[in-house]
């Protein structure tokens, strides 16, 4: 059996255990996936200052996002179609989440619904939106997002059109997946996966079909998501969604120093520097990249998070270092997920808080507030 250490193991594993078109959707990013690959080699460009002889007792890695108490600055971010790397995902993942201590976020593309979520856990959970061309739709999921006492909403503003995904076109990505001979042909050499789906009922996206005027099945879904994402989405619907939700706001997207001050303006509570983990704008900086400039520019009036390229607890530590007050996992968690199921998510969140546990003590820190720039190697982090 193999011993997991690391989130390339479970990585490994998930690979091996998961359907290839579903795979590849959580594994891959737009066009050439430049950026992709970027979020994650930029953070192993940055190296770490080791302290000596200093004090490493009572640590802590405690912290708050949004003024919620977090285990770790780091929560799960969306990611849409989780319920089919594992049956009934979203449901274990957020189990594991709140048993750990972390923010689990629904994404509206998920296959469990909220009320799904809502039923099998028993701690707020938040909730991710996408802006459709349907404002009743719209206005109806933010009312289910309260009426599941979600404590936060994530707003994403960077998929009001979606990036081509190669991987996606030529797997025939679909949910329930479409029966071509490779699909079929792959899927008998995942017997764990496939015996997991026939145990469940949810095989669609719980938060549109039967939500949706008109949409009562996969058949009508397609047609509808084709036409629904709203390349109009400005700041003006922000103020709008801001005021019918009514609770913690948090704008996901944001690569530009002008698009953080509109973020501040906005009113959020927060902004996540986030490129989609690479899966809109190929070419773009990555996210960690992105980061410091922003922090300068708005980190005294907003609270500034991070998304991309995390694989490591280490890399949650650097970002915290330039100036992030909270991290998200998505590819991590997903792995875990394919892996083992919920004791996969939960050996991911163990992996990432040893490894920043640790990295935080060799680097002299005790507590997540003592964390700077200065545990960091000058001339190794982009200023």
């Amino acid at each position: 059996m193999t011993v997991i250490t690391t989130i390339e193991d479970l990585r490994v594993l998930a690979e091996r255990r998961v359907p290839r078109m579903f795979y590849d959707y959580a594994d891959s990013g737009s066009w050439t996936e430049s950026t992709y690959r970027a979020n994650t080699s930029d953070f192993q460009k940055i190296k770490l200052r080791q302290r000596v002889a200093v004090n490493m007792e009572g640590r802590s890695t405690a912290s708050k996002m949004v003024g919620i108490d977090v285990a770790m600055p780091m929560a799960m971010a969306p990611v849409g179609l989780t319920g089919m790397q594992h049956a009934d995902g979203e449901i274990l993942a957020a189990k594991a989440a709140e048993r750990f201590g972390v923010p689990f976020t629904l994404s509206t593309m998920s296959i469990c619904s909220i009320e799904d979520v809502a039923a099998n856990t028993t701690r707020p959970f938040w909730f991710q939106l996408y802006v459709m061309r349907d404002r009743d739709f719209i206005e109806r999921l933010i009312d289910r997002a309260k009426a599941a006492n979600c404590s936060a909403l994530v707003l994403t503003l960077d998929l009001q059109i979606i990036g081509q995904r190669h991987k996606d076109l030529k797997n025939g990505l679909s949910a329930p997946p479409k029966l071509t001979i490779p699909n079929i042909l792959n899927m008998m050499t995942k017997p764990r996966w496939g015996l997991g789906m026939l145990g469940t009922q949810r095989r669609q996206f719980g938060n549109i079909v039967g939500h949706v005027k008109g949409v009562t099945d996969m058949g009508n879904l397609s047609a509808w998501t084709a036409q629904q994402f709203d390349p109009r989405l400005n700041w003006g619907d922000v103020e709008w969604i801001k005021k019918r939700w009514g609770g913690k706001l948090i704008l996901k997207g944001i690569q530009d120093v002008e698009d953080a001050k509109l973020a501040v303006a906005s009113g959020a509570d927060a902004l996540i520097v986030s490129n989609h983990g690479g899966r809109q704008l190929d070419g773009a900086q990555s996210s960690i990249e992105a980061l410091p400039a922003i922090v300068n520019a708005v980190g005294s009036q907003i609270e500034v998070h991070m998304d991309g390229g995390i694989r490591s607890g280490q890399d949650v530590l650097k970002a915290i270092a330039l100036g992030a007050k909270g991290t998200y996992i998505g590819r991590a968690v997903v792995y875990g997920l394919g892996a083992m199921g919920e004791a996969g998510v939960t050996k991911a969140l163990e992996i990432l808080h040893k490894e920043f546990d640790l990295t935080m003590a060799f680097c002299g820190r005790t507590r997540v507030d003592q964390v700077d720039r200065s545990i960091l190697l000058p001339g190794t982090f982009p200023v």
